[in-house]
Protein backbone atom coordinates (compact mmCIF):
# COMPACT_ATOMS: atom_id res chain seq x y z
CA UNK A 1 0.00 0.00 0.00
CA UNK A 2 1.10 3.51 1.19
CA UNK A 3 2.11 6.06 4.16
CA UNK A 4 -1.00 7.65 2.60
CA UNK A 5 -3.59 4.69 2.51
CA UNK A 6 -3.38 2.62 6.24
CA UNK A 7 -4.51 -0.87 6.18
CA UNK A 8 -5.41 -2.90 9.09
CA UNK A 9 -6.81 -5.95 9.94
CA UNK A 10 -9.24 -7.06 12.98
CA UNK A 11 -10.73 -10.77 12.44
CA UNK A 12 -12.45 -10.92 9.06
CA UNK A 13 -12.36 -7.04 8.89
CA UNK A 14 -10.48 -4.50 7.24
CA UNK A 15 -9.95 -1.25 8.05
CA UNK A 16 -8.76 1.64 5.27
CA UNK A 17 -7.37 4.95 6.57
CA UNK A 18 -6.88 7.70 5.02
CA UNK A 19 -3.57 9.05 6.56
CA UNK A 20 -3.01 12.44 4.65
CA UNK A 21 -3.97 14.38 8.54
CA UNK A 22 -2.00 17.86 7.25
CA UNK A 23 -4.23 17.85 4.52
CA UNK A 24 -8.01 17.31 5.78
CA UNK A 25 -7.15 13.93 3.70
CA UNK A 26 -6.96 15.39 0.46
CA UNK A 27 -7.25 12.84 -2.70
CA UNK A 28 -4.05 11.72 -4.40
CA UNK A 29 -3.24 9.62 -7.25
CA UNK A 30 -1.61 7.74 -5.12
CA UNK A 31 -3.94 7.42 -1.88
CA UNK A 32 -7.13 6.64 -4.79
CA UNK A 33 -4.82 3.64 -6.50
CA UNK A 34 -4.21 1.71 -3.43
CA UNK A 35 -7.86 2.81 -1.98
CA UNK A 36 -9.36 1.05 -5.49
CA UNK A 37 -6.57 -2.10 -5.16
CA UNK A 38 -7.49 -2.62 -1.43
CA UNK A 39 -10.74 -2.51 -1.96
CA UNK A 40 -10.85 -5.29 -4.59
CA UNK A 41 -8.38 -7.06 -2.92
CA UNK A 42 -9.95 -7.15 0.68
CA UNK A 43 -13.06 -10.14 -0.02
CA UNK A 44 -10.28 -11.89 -2.01
CA UNK A 45 -8.27 -11.78 0.94
CA UNK A 46 -11.28 -13.55 3.03
CA UNK A 47 -12.12 -10.53 4.81
CA UNK A 48 -15.83 -10.80 5.49
CA UNK A 49 -16.06 -6.55 6.09
CA UNK A 50 -14.74 -3.28 5.30
CA UNK A 51 -14.52 0.00 7.11
CA UNK A 52 -13.40 3.27 5.48
CA UNK A 53 -12.42 6.69 7.44
CA UNK A 54 -9.90 9.21 7.79
CA UNK A 55 -7.29 10.16 10.10
CA UNK A 56 -7.59 12.70 12.36
CA UNK A 57 -10.48 15.27 12.58
CA UNK A 58 -11.46 15.09 8.76
CA UNK A 59 -12.71 12.04 7.10
CA UNK A 60 -11.65 13.82 3.25
CA UNK A 61 -11.42 17.34 1.83
CA UNK A 62 -11.52 15.83 -1.78
CA UNK A 63 -9.32 16.22 -4.80
CA UNK A 64 -5.88 17.95 -3.36
CA UNK A 65 -5.78 20.86 -5.33
CA UNK A 66 -2.29 21.33 -4.90
CA UNK A 67 -1.32 18.27 -6.44
CA UNK A 68 -0.54 19.85 -9.92
CA UNK A 69 -1.78 22.31 -12.20
CA UNK A 70 -5.54 22.31 -11.97
CA UNK A 71 -6.29 24.72 -14.80
CA UNK A 72 -3.62 22.80 -17.60
CA UNK A 73 -4.46 19.29 -17.26
CA UNK A 74 -7.83 16.90 -18.51
CA UNK A 75 -9.24 16.25 -15.33
CA UNK A 76 -11.16 13.80 -17.48
CA UNK A 77 -8.56 11.55 -17.94
CA UNK A 78 -7.74 11.88 -13.88
CA UNK A 79 -11.33 10.70 -13.30
CA UNK A 80 -10.41 7.79 -15.17
CA UNK A 81 -7.90 6.99 -13.93
CA UNK A 82 -8.38 7.64 -10.35
CA UNK A 83 -11.61 8.44 -9.41
CA UNK A 84 -13.96 5.95 -11.03
CA UNK A 85 -11.57 2.83 -9.98
CA UNK A 86 -12.65 3.34 -6.25
CA UNK A 87 -16.17 4.25 -7.47
CA UNK A 88 -16.29 1.30 -9.51
CA UNK A 89 -14.57 -1.07 -6.47
CA UNK A 90 -16.88 0.10 -3.94
CA UNK A 91 -19.93 -0.39 -6.47
CA UNK A 92 -18.38 -4.59 -6.81
CA UNK A 93 -17.89 -4.94 -3.15
CA UNK A 94 -19.40 -8.51 -2.33
CA UNK A 95 -19.39 -7.50 1.28
CA UNK A 96 -19.92 -4.99 3.68
CA UNK A 97 -18.62 -1.41 2.93
CA UNK A 98 -19.47 0.97 6.40
CA UNK A 99 -18.01 4.21 6.17
CA UNK A 100 -16.91 6.05 9.52
CA UNK A 101 -17.54 9.63 8.69
CA UNK A 102 -15.44 11.19 11.57
CA UNK A 103 -15.40 14.82 10.76
CA UNK A 104 -15.97 16.67 7.52
CA UNK A 105 -16.27 14.87 3.82
CA UNK A 106 -16.05 17.31 1.14
CA UNK A 107 -16.11 16.97 -2.73
CA UNK A 108 -15.13 13.63 -3.97
CA UNK A 109 -14.45 12.94 -0.22
CA UNK A 110 -18.14 13.60 0.25
CA UNK A 111 -18.68 11.08 -2.95
CA UNK A 112 -17.01 8.48 -1.49
CA UNK A 113 -18.68 8.70 1.66
CA UNK A 114 -22.06 8.04 0.26
CA UNK A 115 -20.99 5.45 -1.38
CA UNK A 116 -21.21 3.40 2.01
CA UNK A 117 -23.88 0.83 2.74
CA UNK A 118 -23.93 2.12 6.55
CA UNK A 119 -22.73 6.16 6.41
CA UNK A 120 -22.19 6.74 10.64
CA UNK A 121 -21.00 10.22 10.94
CA UNK A 122 -20.08 12.14 14.19
CA UNK A 123 -22.47 15.13 15.30
CA UNK A 124 -19.86 17.56 14.25
CA UNK A 125 -19.11 16.18 10.74
CA UNK A 126 -20.25 17.67 7.56
CA UNK A 127 -21.12 16.97 3.92
CA UNK A 128 -20.24 19.72 1.03
CA UNK A 129 -20.11 19.02 -2.41
CA UNK A 130 -17.66 21.74 -3.04
CA UNK A 131 -17.73 21.05 -6.66
CA UNK A 132 -19.73 24.51 -8.15
CA UNK A 133 -17.41 26.41 -5.87
CA UNK A 134 -14.44 25.77 -7.67
CA UNK A 135 -16.30 25.70 -11.17
CA UNK A 136 -16.38 21.72 -11.41
CA UNK A 137 -18.37 19.30 -11.55
CA UNK A 138 -19.29 16.12 -9.23
CA UNK A 139 -17.62 13.38 -9.95
CA UNK A 140 -16.78 10.17 -7.44
CA UNK A 141 -20.42 8.57 -8.37
CA UNK A 142 -21.56 11.91 -6.78
CA UNK A 143 -24.49 12.37 -9.05
CA UNK A 144 -25.48 9.43 -9.14
CA UNK A 145 -25.51 8.48 -5.28
CA UNK A 146 -27.25 12.11 -4.50
CA UNK A 147 -30.15 11.84 -6.58
CA UNK A 148 -30.82 8.23 -5.99
CA UNK A 149 -30.78 9.17 -2.49
CA UNK A 150 -32.88 12.38 -2.11
CA UNK A 151 -34.31 12.99 -5.35
CA UNK A 152 -33.92 15.45 -8.17
CA UNK A 153 -34.80 18.81 -6.35
CA UNK A 154 -32.72 18.16 -3.27
CA UNK A 155 -29.91 16.90 -5.15
CA UNK A 156 -30.07 20.06 -7.63
CA UNK A 157 -30.09 21.99 -3.98
CA UNK A 158 -27.12 20.67 -2.52
CA UNK A 159 -25.27 20.28 -5.69
CA UNK A 160 -25.54 24.05 -7.04
CA UNK A 161 -25.60 25.82 -3.88
CA UNK A 162 -22.06 23.98 -2.39
CA UNK A 163 -23.44 24.85 0.90
CA UNK A 164 -22.41 22.37 4.41
CA UNK A 165 -25.23 19.46 5.25
CA UNK A 166 -24.58 18.69 8.55
CA UNK A 167 -24.39 15.35 10.30
CA UNK A 168 -28.16 15.83 11.17
CA UNK A 169 -29.57 17.30 7.90
CA UNK A 170 -27.45 14.14 6.16
CA UNK A 171 -29.56 11.57 8.41
CA UNK A 172 -32.83 13.18 7.68
CA UNK A 173 -32.17 13.25 4.34
CA UNK A 174 -31.25 9.95 3.97
CA UNK A 175 -27.45 10.23 3.40
CA UNK A 176 -26.04 8.93 6.28
CA UNK A 177 -27.18 5.92 8.42
CA UNK A 178 -26.33 6.72 11.70
CA UNK A 179 -25.15 9.74 13.82
CA UNK A 180 -23.04 9.32 16.86
CA UNK A 181 -20.99 11.49 19.74
CA UNK A 182 -17.67 12.87 18.22
CA UNK A 183 -15.04 10.47 18.69
CA UNK A 184 -16.86 7.38 18.87
CA UNK A 185 -17.58 6.67 14.45
CA UNK A 186 -14.89 4.00 13.96
CA UNK A 187 -15.64 2.18 16.96
CA UNK A 188 -19.06 1.73 16.02
CA UNK A 189 -18.40 0.78 12.73
CA UNK A 190 -15.62 -1.24 13.97
CA UNK A 191 -18.42 -3.23 15.77
CA UNK A 192 -21.03 -3.32 13.59
CA UNK A 193 -18.76 -4.45 10.57
CA UNK A 194 -18.12 -7.08 13.28
CA UNK A 195 -21.30 -8.33 13.42
CA UNK A 196 -21.84 -8.46 10.16
CA UNK A 197 -18.88 -10.28 9.33
CA UNK A 198 -20.25 -12.53 11.58
CA UNK A 199 -23.10 -12.94 9.39
CA UNK A 200 -23.95 -15.05 6.08
CA UNK A 201 -21.91 -12.95 3.94
CA UNK A 202 -23.29 -14.73 0.69
CA UNK A 203 -26.51 -13.77 1.37
CA UNK A 204 -25.29 -10.14 2.70
CA UNK A 205 -23.45 -9.48 -0.65
CA UNK A 206 -26.57 -10.55 -2.49
CA UNK A 207 -28.88 -8.09 -0.88
CA UNK A 208 -25.90 -5.58 -1.42
CA UNK A 209 -26.18 -6.15 -5.10
CA UNK A 210 -30.26 -6.25 -5.15
CA UNK A 211 -30.71 -2.93 -3.53
CA UNK A 212 -27.86 -1.32 -6.34
CA UNK A 213 -30.15 -3.66 -9.11
CA UNK A 214 -33.54 -2.26 -7.90
CA UNK A 215 -32.14 1.56 -8.33
CA UNK A 216 -32.17 1.15 -11.70
CA UNK A 217 -35.00 -1.69 -12.65
CA UNK A 218 -38.34 -1.71 -12.98
CA UNK A 219 -40.44 -3.65 -10.29
CA UNK A 220 -40.59 -7.19 -12.35
CA UNK A 221 -36.71 -6.82 -13.13
CA UNK A 222 -36.34 -6.97 -8.78
CA UNK A 223 -38.62 -9.37 -8.70
CA UNK A 224 -36.42 -11.89 -10.83
CA UNK A 225 -33.67 -10.64 -9.39
CA UNK A 226 -34.62 -11.81 -5.44
CA UNK A 227 -35.87 -15.01 -7.29
CA UNK A 228 -32.89 -15.58 -8.98
CA UNK A 229 -30.90 -14.70 -5.12
CA UNK A 230 -33.45 -16.86 -3.42
CA UNK A 231 -32.13 -19.80 -5.42
CA UNK A 232 -28.58 -19.13 -4.81
CA UNK A 233 -28.86 -18.14 -1.13
CA UNK A 234 -31.31 -21.15 -0.28
CA UNK A 235 -28.31 -23.76 -1.45
CA UNK A 236 -25.90 -22.03 0.93
CA UNK A 237 -24.16 -23.65 4.00
CA UNK A 238 -25.23 -20.49 6.19
CA UNK A 239 -29.13 -21.40 5.15
CA UNK A 240 -28.81 -25.17 5.99
CA UNK A 241 -27.22 -24.09 9.36
CA UNK A 242 -30.24 -21.63 10.01
CA UNK A 243 -32.62 -23.83 9.56
CA UNK A 244 -30.46 -26.45 11.71
CA UNK A 245 -30.65 -23.62 14.74
CA UNK A 246 -34.25 -23.04 14.77
CA UNK A 247 -34.47 -26.71 15.23
CA UNK A 248 -32.31 -26.74 17.82
CA UNK A 249 -33.31 -23.41 19.31
CA UNK A 250 -29.85 -21.87 19.48
CA UNK A 251 -27.97 -19.03 17.33
CA UNK A 252 -26.53 -19.84 14.33
CA UNK A 253 -22.56 -20.48 13.39
CA UNK A 254 -22.37 -18.88 10.00
CA UNK A 255 -19.17 -19.62 8.18
CA UNK A 256 -19.83 -17.29 5.30
CA UNK A 257 -20.40 -20.43 3.06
Amino acid sequence: MTEQLLTEREGDVVVFTINREDSMNALTPELLTALAAGLSGAAEAGARAIVLTGAGQSFSSGADLKAGSRGSADLGEKIDLYYNPVARAIADLSIPFIVAMNGPAVGAGAGFAIGGDIVIAERSAYLLFAFVNIGLVPDAGTTWHLAKSVGKARAMDMLLSGERIGAEAALAAGLVSRVVDDGTALAEAKALATRLAKGPSKAIGLIRAQVLHALDHDFEASLDTERTHQTTAGFTQDFAEAVAAFRDKRKPEFKGR
